[in-house]
């Protein structure tokens, strides 16, 4: 099933797969549902194989979804408020579990400071440069939402292209880039990632939802060094860091497992 959930100024396209407890997958920067297809890294299918019902959607400015040309809508604390949203609507009354990858990690760590109470158990996927290796990817984001305003999308779309893949990646099926983000949108929407980071170190300490953290080694963009802080942090997390592409692959069954076996933070 796909629709559409109203979640004020704009509306989020989703769509659900399978019966049972809901689990909400929230995808990364220039992300969508249908990019992350390409990619073959998220397969989800453990999860309905287990009995749950998997909802998926595409974050505001990105993929089906509505969006405006505003920056501030697209920092983690704003997005936070569109998950909440998509978990009130779609997801039922008790609490959820929730998957986020890069910036849905962000995004997903600042709505469970916000209403702690909305979530179950979180896994958190890729976290993203945080704290002291922030300034250098805001950097980069403010140079990618300039060029794209004197160059085009297409041009910035190119580069992007020809820049290497993480080295556990390097195994991973050639697929096409498309462009999540409509070009009138993308300076937005890179500048409100720019303008983000992952909460305080002291406030995550209060989050005690069992976590599982999932990261690969020899990306700069999402430094394994982010994964392992986060672990430190948080009182109820394990954090399992993938080597290589084959393991990586293994992901979908990771986080059905520790669904299956860890308990809900408790009401």
């Amino acid at each position: 099933m796909s629709g559409t959930v109203d979640v004020g100024e704009v509306a989020l396209a989703y769509d659900e797969t399978g019966r049972g407890p809901a689990v909400v997958y929230a995808h990364g920067l220039t992300g969508s549902r249908a990019n992350d297809r390409y990619y073959m890294l998220n397969d989800w299918s453990p999860l309905v194989a287990a009995g749950r019902r998997l909802i998926r959607y595409d974050a505001r400015g990105h993929g089906e979804s509505g969006g405006r040309p505003q920056h501030t809508d697209y920092t983690w604390r704003h997005l936070a408020q569109d998950l909440l949203a998509v978990l009130d609507r779609l997801a039922g009354p008790r609490p959820a579990d929730v998957i986020g990858a890069s910036m849905g990690c962000g995004t997903l760590l600042h709505a469970a400071l916000s209403r702690p109470d909305r979530f179950a158990r979180l896994v958190l996927l890729i976290p993203p440069t945080a704290w002291d290796t922030r300034p250098e990817a805001a950097r980069i984001n403010n140079e990618l939402a300039d060029l794209v305003d004197r160059r085009g999308l297409d041009f910035v779309l190119a580069a992007i292209e020809d820049a290497p893949l993480p080295p556990v990646l390097a195994q991973a099926p050639d697929k096409p880039r498309p462009a999540a983000i409509d070009e009138r949108l993308y300076p937005h929407v890179m500048r409100g990632a720019a303008a983000s980071d992952l909460p305080a170190p002291e406030a995550l300490r209060a989050l005690t939802h069992p976590t599982l953290i999932l990261t690969w080694v020899g990306d700069p963009t999402h430094p394994q060094s982010t994964a392992e802080k986060l672990s430190e942090l948080l009182p109820h997390a394990r954090l399992h860091v993938s080597s290589d592409y084959a393991d990586v692959l293994t992901w979908g069954e990771r986080v059905s497992a520790f669904l299956d076996d860890t308990e809900p933070r408790p009401l």
